[in-house]
C-alpha cells in the first residue's frame, strides 16, 4: 500500500514523465545550481523514491561525511512521512536503511577507476543489487571528461542509472542563452539529462535544460519547498 501511494503521488514520477522516454538504465543525469539551492535534496528524494519501491541505492559522496549524508536522508524521510501521513514508520525506515549504502571518497585522492572498482565489488561479489547510483559533490570544474566517460560506460555496461550534482561557482553569467551551465558544455555527450535549479520569487524552480539528444530550456511543473526541502508539483 505504501509503495502504491508514494508511486502515484511522487514528484519524482512527475519529473520522469516530463523527460522524453523517462530515465533508466545506462543513463546519466545531473542537477546543477549554486551551492545551497537544493541539489542534494533533489538527489536524496530521488533515492528515497527508489528505496520506497524497495530498489537498492548506492549514494557516493565526494563532499560530505557519511553522517552528514545520513542526516539528509533522516530529515527528508521524516518530512515525507509527515506530508504523506505514513504509518508503520519504523518498518519502512528499516527497509530503507537495509537497501541503502553510502560511500565517501575524496575526488583529489581517488581515481574514478578506483571508485568504479569499489562499486563493482559491491554490486557484483558483494551481491548488493543496486540499479541507482547517486553521486553528490563531484567537482565538474576539474577537467573530468575522461572520468565522465568512465561513469557513462559503467552505467551502460551494468545497466545502471547515475544521478550527479553539479555545484556552480564564480561570477554571473553561469549559463548560456539556452540556460545551459557553461561548466557542463564540454561534457554533453556523457550527460543524458541536465536539470537546473533557480530561485524564483522566493521559490526554487526546476528547469529541464537537456533532455537526451535535445537541448531545451523548459520550466518543469516542480518546485522545492524551502521549509521542508521536498519537491512539490505546481
Amino acid at each position: 500500500m505504501v509503495k502504491k501511494i508514494l508511486s502515484t503521488r511522487s514528484p519524482i514520477k512527475t519529473l520522469e514523465k516530463n523527460i522524453k522516454g523517462g530515465f533508466g538504465p545506462g543513463q546519466v543525469g545531473v542537477f546543477a545550481s549554486r551551492k545551497g539551492v537544493g541539489k542534494t535534496a533533489c538527489l536524496v528524494q530521488l533515492a528515497l523514491d527508489r528505496l520506497f519501491e524497495e530498489k537498492p541505492v548506492i549514494h557516493v559522496s565526494y563532499a560530505s561525511r557519511v553522517d552528514y549524508v545520513i542526516a539528509w536522508y533522516e530529515e527528508l524521510f521524516k518530512n515525507l512521512a509527515t506530508r504523506e501521513n505514513l504509518k508503520s514508520l519504523m518498518e519502512i525506515h528499516d527497509r530503507i536503511v537495509r537497501n541503502r549504502v553510502i560511500m565517501n571518497f575524496r575526488q583529489e585522492g581517488m581515481k574514478t577507476e578506483q571508485v568504479l572498482k569499489s562499486l563493482e565489488a559491491l554490486i557484483g561479489p558483494g551481491n548488493f543489487p543496486a540499479r541507482t547510483i547517486i553521486v553528490d559533490g563531484f567537482n565538474f570544474y576539474h577537467p573530468c571528461a575522461a572520468d565522465l566517460a568512465l561513469f557513462k560506460k559503467f552505467a551502460v555496461e551494468r545497466e545502471l542509472e547515475f544521478w550527479f550534482s553539479c555545484s556552480l561557482k564564480g561570477e554571473d553569467p553561469l549559463f548560456d542563452q539556452n540556460g545551459l551551465p557553461f561548466v557542463l558544455k564540454d561534457y554533453l555527450e556523457y550527460l543524458d539529462i541536465i536539470i537546473t535549479l533557480e530561485h524564483d520569487n522566493g521559490r526554487v524552480r526546476l528547469n529541464l535544460v537537456k533532455d537526451h539528444d535535445q537541448l531545451t530550456n523548459r520550466k518543469l511543473k516542480l518546485e522545492l519547498d524551502p521549509a521542508t526541502l521536498l519537491l512539490t508539483r505546481v
